[in-house]
Parts: structure tokens; sequence; C-alpha cells
């Protein structure tokens, strides 16, 4: 991987000063590539990411080792905002948006650290109407009586409005339909393809996620157990017997899986 934007090594993350949940991670997000964070629940994305965006500390994590680096700058002693200010920007997990305020007070939030001016902030907004046109129909209602859909949209491109060189989204098909998860995959993707916005996504629906990324990775209690191309990933007999649900030799015992799950830990 050449033009890496974020480098991710050796970290260990631990809550409330015992609890162990980071053992080891190392990753690579190349500048303007989709890159997956893959596994099942309680299985470390969310805290992989929090460690990105410096969001540990609400949650009483911290990085105890390892490095994380941003274009060969070290990031763990930066704020949440110098994060923002570096272009480095979180979608959580639960389409977060203020149930008071209408879609597009909602988006301009967004754009609150921003320093060029009225005129490209209407620009950038215009934009994400164009990606979100159903936000533009919803501009005027209050996210509180939006869908999970629209929500999700306006939490992503309230993110866009601050014009991020990285985009952190966790869990963005969590609740939601199958073609309302098709459809923001494919808006991400767009936005990837067209306004070289780098993603770095966590996502528990790995068919959806690998369909749509250029690189995987995928944890299991704390530690990446498999990585590589996309594509590549998605054909991994391994990977569609446990995470895809697909198996060509029929459906394993719990005993053999428990195994298999052991053997995978000690070869990476």
């Amino acid at each position: 991987m050449t033009n890496i934007l974020l480098n991710v090594s050796g970290i260990e993350v631990i809550y409330n000063h015992v609890i162990l949940v980071l053992k080891g991670v190392s990753l690579q997000v190349p500048e303007g590539k989709v890159v997956a964070l893959l596994g099942g629940n309680g299985a470390g994305k969310t805290t992989t990411l929090r460690a990105v965006s410096n969001l540990l500390a609400g949650e009483r994590g911290e990085v105890t080792k390892g490095s994380i680096e941003l274009h060969g700058e070290r990031i763990q002693n930066l704020t949440p905002a110098q994060m923002v200010d570096r272009g480095v920007i979180q979608v959580m997990e639960g389409r977060h948006c203020f149930a008071h305020l209408s879609i597009e007070e909602n988006l301009l939030t967004g754009a609150y650290t921003r320093k060029d001016g009225k005129a490209a902030i209407a620009h950038t907004l215009e934009k994400v109407y164009h990606y979100f046109p159903r936000l533009k129909t919803r501009r005027n209602a209050q996210a509180a009586y939006t869908s999970g859909g629209e929500q999700q949209m306006c939490a992503i491109g309230r993110a866009l409005m601050a014009k991020p060189r990285m985009v952190l989204l966790d869990e963005p098909s969590m609740g939601l339909a199958p073609q309302i998860v098709e459809e923001v995959f494919e808006i991400a993707k767009d936005l990837n393809t067209r306004e070289k916005v780098t993603f770095f996504l966590a996502e528990q629906n790995t068919n959806m996620a690998l369909r749509y990324a250029d690189y995987g990775y995928i944890l299991e209690s704390g530690r990446v157990v498999m990585d590589g191309e996309a594509r590549i990933l998605a054909e991994n007999e391994d990977v569609k017997e446990f995470y895809l649900g697909i198996s060509g030799e029929g459906r394993k015992s719990f005993r053999e899986a428990k195994f298999y799950r052991r053997r995978k830990r000690w070869l990476s």
C-alpha cells in the first residue's frame, strides 16, 4: 500500500485501567480508499475507530501501547477537536442527530469549525444535497421525525460539511432496511470515487462492506485475524463460512468452529 493516510501500529486499548479490549492491532488506510473493519459484536471495531479519533477518554479508555499516525504525525495526544482540524471526522454508531434541529440545521453544525466563509459552506451544502437528494426534500423537517435512513444520511452529510480527509463510519447499516443500507453504501462509494474522500468503516454486515470496500481487516476478540483485498476476502472459504454464513462443505459443528477460531488466532 502506498500513500498511507492512517497507520495504526500494535495498539492496545484498556478500559477502566483493567479491561484489555484491543491486543496489538495493526492496520493501514491508504488515502482515497475505502477500508472496512469487520467482525462480530464485541470484536473491538468501535474501540478501534475511537482510538483513531481520540474519543476513548469519554468512555474511560486509553491507548496503552503502540502508535497511531496520520500522514506520519503521531496523533495520540491530540484532542478530538484537533483531529477534526486535521480532517478526521467520525460518524458515530446509532445515527446521532440533534433531534430538535431540522435536517439542514444538523448539516450546518458540521461546518462549525470551517473558516472559509459562507459561500464555500453553501457550496458544500448543495454538494451534500446532490449526493443525498432525500435530505434536500426533508431539509426543514425536524430530525426526530425523519426515518432511520434519513438520519443516517444526515449524520454522514454532517461529516461531509467539515470537508474531511477521512470519515470514520461506525456501523452504518445498523437498524436499517436492506435497500436503505445499499443506498447508503452506494453514496459512500460515490463520494469516495468522485470526491476522493477516504472511508474507514466498521461494519458487521461483512457481505455489504466487502462489496464496496477496497481492503478489509477482520477483528476477533481484539486482534486482527485476517486481512486482504476486499474481493479476495469475499472469496475466501473461511470468510464465507464464518462471516458470510456460506459453506461449501455443509454446516460445521460449534466445536469445530471454536477450533477454527483458535487456529486463526495462533496463525495470526
